[in-house]
């Protein structure tokens, strides 16, 4: 059974890391934007991981039941993921934009 890319962790040397070439302003967001960008990728993977399982059993090709249950699962509930953090995001930023200066 394979590991969720969406739930692990990502390695903790690339977030935040700074490249050879990188100027020293947004250091920390040109990480905070690539891991969401792989967290993204990861979360589209799953989807279609899922839509090509429930096409072949749609179409009748030897897969099994299970196989698809657990694809559209793991799509479904990256998804759902994907929507709270974007949440907590969206709260966070109205957080500071409601804060006296």
């Amino acid at each position: 059974m394979a590991i969720n890319p969406v739930l692990t962790p990502f390695p903790s040397a690339t977030v935040g890391a700074p490249s050879a070439d990188a100027p020293s302003a947004g250091k920390a967001f040109d990480g905070f934007g690539q891991s969401l960008t792989r967290a993204l990728d990861s979360l589209n993977r799953l989807q279609q991981d899922a839509d090509v399982a429930t096409v072949k059993l749609a179409a009748g090709e030897p897969i099994e039941l299970h196989d698809v249950m657990i694809a559209q699962d793991q799509a479904a509930l990256g998804f759902q993921l994907a929507v709270q953090v974007r949440n907590k995001l969206v709260e966070a930023y109205q957080d500071v934009m409601r804060m006296q200066l």
